[in-house]
């Protein structure tokens, strides 16, 4: 397989996070667009071949579903509720075109750590981000809202063992998020070669 690296460099570089207020609400991605993204999410590395991911797709009246059942969960089970927070859960989903619960769940028989299924999962939801990179698409990975709540497992179809990981927001960008920078390379790594 032949890839231009600069190509590949410069989608990698030029990934994003877009949130759902840059959005451009009611703008609709093509579910097979969507689908076509997840194909991609599921190729991520995963020790074990256990293949821990599974993702929940909310769209069309589904947004408006996810964002009643967070909203009053959110309601219910906060002793410090703030009602801002309330209704930001039960108006932001509806600016977005998708939104995937990114969940993980563990393989019956365990056989590997926790934390290598939750890393594989992190790895698929890279592949999503570089894959909304691709098509022009905005997107925004968040562990707000019920993600926490071990209430909320249910509603997911997740077991005791398995865990919700947050949320990504998919839409159109009708505000461009900035240009990236990041710590030079030199300051976070080390080289030994002797």
């Amino acid at each position: 397989m032949s890839l231009n690296p600069t190509e590949v460099n410069d989608l990698i570089r030029k990934r994003r996070s877009t949130f759902p207020k840059q959005f451009d609400p009611g703008k609709k991605i093509p579910d097979d667009i969507v689908r076509q993204v997840l194909e991609n999410a599921i190729w991520a590395p995963t020790h074990a071949q256990t293949e821990p991911w599974h993702f929940v797709v909310f769209t069309d009246h589904g947004l408006k579903r996810l964002a009643e059942f967070q909203s009053e969960l959110y309601k219910s089970e906060t002793p410090d509720f703030k009602a801002d927070k309330y209704q930001k859960l039960k108006e932001q989903p509806l600016v977005a075109s998708h939104i995937i619960a990114i969940c993980m769940k563990r393989s019956p028989i365990n056989r590997v750590p926790e934390v290598e299924e939750i890393a594989a999962v992190a790895c698929a939801v890279e592949n999503i981000y570089l894959s909304l990179n691709a098509y022009g698409i905005a997107g925004y990975w968040t562990t707000g809202g019920v993600t926490y709540f071990e209430s909320a497992k249910a509603f997911f179809g997740l077991g005791p063992a398995d865990r919700l990981l947050g949320f990504f927001y998919l839409g159109y960008a009708a505000v461009p998020s900035p240009p990236g920078k990041r710590i030079p390379l030199s300051q976070k790594s080390v080289w030994i070669n002797e």
